[in-house]
């Protein structure tokens, strides 16, 4: 059996309680995870495109209040 299969079965196996549990702990570690990725990105250089995108878009009119 794979870790990934050992998982799934203890998470099926959880009660109520406990899933509710591990559900909010595992949505934090996702957006933990989505945040360091996105610092990372940013850092790297990797999102200047479409920040150089945003701002073409605004000086040409493209955009609106919100």
């Amino acid at each position: 059996m794979t870790k990934l299969e050992q998982i799934e079965k203890s998470v099926a196996e959880l009660n109520k309680q406990e899933f509710e549990a591990f559900s909010a702990w595992f949505e934090t570690l996702q957006a933990e995870r989505w945040d360091r990725q996105i610092e990372a990105d940013a850092a790297g250089g990797r999102l200047d495109h479409l920040a150089e995108k945003a701002l073409a878009d605004f000086r040409a009119g493209k955009t609106r209040r919100l």
